[in-house]
């Protein structure tokens, strides 16, 4: 059974560490988590650090370089104020990161919160459930948009909008992994030695909900990133003047024959964010799969 492992790890540390070992192992073979981390990395340093090494300014303008295509002073080339691209770009990549960051943090603290809850009430199962099917039925996008058009265009708001959107889904996969868990065999026996509800919620169950959870919130990083992209792109996300990638692509399709690289410059960061961020995510759902860890467990136990 898929407990099995746990009571072994708890009754000897010598074998949990070993299996952490193993996990860290297999991580390092991940072909698809090691190319998400290296598209992923190198792009958050970028953007975090270039800006502030290279004192680069994303709201100059200068109208006698307006519409410059891509050169050794403007490797992006600049948008139609003549404000540098290359600054534009990173700086909006700092808040595209920060805000699908921020979010991913808010929707996995509040939906492991009401999924644990959920997962031993059921009175609020029934009425958290209830809430979260309804917010389920819009589309996000359109459910979006009605949030921020509501509250006015900000960064908080979009934030806030995209918490409400993405957090039904985290209760949802929180919720079902508890009342799976919670059926298990050493979760049974801690309850058998009298172990409070509390202790077991937090000791055993939310500890093994764990690996589901961070599959999804890196899906989420990224689905964020996305919506933020398309609210900005509509005009409700980040104000202007400051940058963001959405509101760069926005700025650049009126131009989009005569100076292309506005649009590409911001469209190729968005793609290269959202493929590290899925590469990522695939490559925890397979190495946290039970099965596959199982299975590669056998193969370690042929070689040696």
């Amino acid at each position: 059974m898929d407990d099995a492992p746990d009571l072994s790890s708890a009754a000897n540390p010598n074998q949990g560490r070993s299996q952490q070992r193993r996990l860290l192992h297999r991580a390092a073979r991940s072909r698809l988590l090691v190319a998400g981390l290296a598209i992923l990395v190198p792009l958050a340093v970028v953007v975090t650090m270039l800006p502030m090494a290279m004192g680069l300014d994303a709201t100059r303008i200068e109208l006698a370089d307006k519409l410059q295509p891509p050169s050794w002073a403007h490797p992006l080339g600049t948008d139609e104020f003549g404000r540098d691209l290359l600054a534009r770009v990173l700086h909006g990549g700092r808040l595209s990161l920060a805000v699908g960051g921020l979010t991913a943090l808010l929707t996995g603290v509040i939906g492991l919160l009401l999924g644990a809850l959920a997962g031993i009430s059921r009175v609020a199962d029934a009425v958290i459930s209830r809430f979260a099917d309804a917010l389920m039925i819009f589309p996000g996008m359109i459910l979006g948009i009605m949030i921020v058009a509501a509250l006015g265009p900000s960064v908080f708001n979009v934030v806030l909008a995209m918490t409400i959107l993405y957090t039904p889904r985290i209760f949802r996969i929180v919720r079902a992994s508890v009342i799976e868990i919670r059926g298990f065999d050493f979760v049974e026996a801690a309850r058998a030695t009298g172990a409070s509800e509390a202790r077991i919620l937090l000791r055993h169950v939310v500890p093994n909900a764990m690996a589901p959870l961070t599959v999804q919130l890196t899906f989420g990083f990224a689905w964020a990133i996305l919506v933020e992209s398309g609210l900005s792109f509509l005009g409700l996300g980040t104000p202007p003047p400051a940058p963001s990638w959405g509101n760069i692509i926005s700025d650049g399709r009126v131009f989009i024959r005569t100076a292309p690289w506005i649009m590409i410059s911001a469209g190729a960061m968005i793609s290269a964010a959202v493929m590290g961020l899925n590469l990522i995510g695939d490559g925890f759902r397979d190495l946290l799969d039970p099965r596959l860890q199982d299975s590669a467990s056998k193969v370690d136990l042929r070689r040696s």
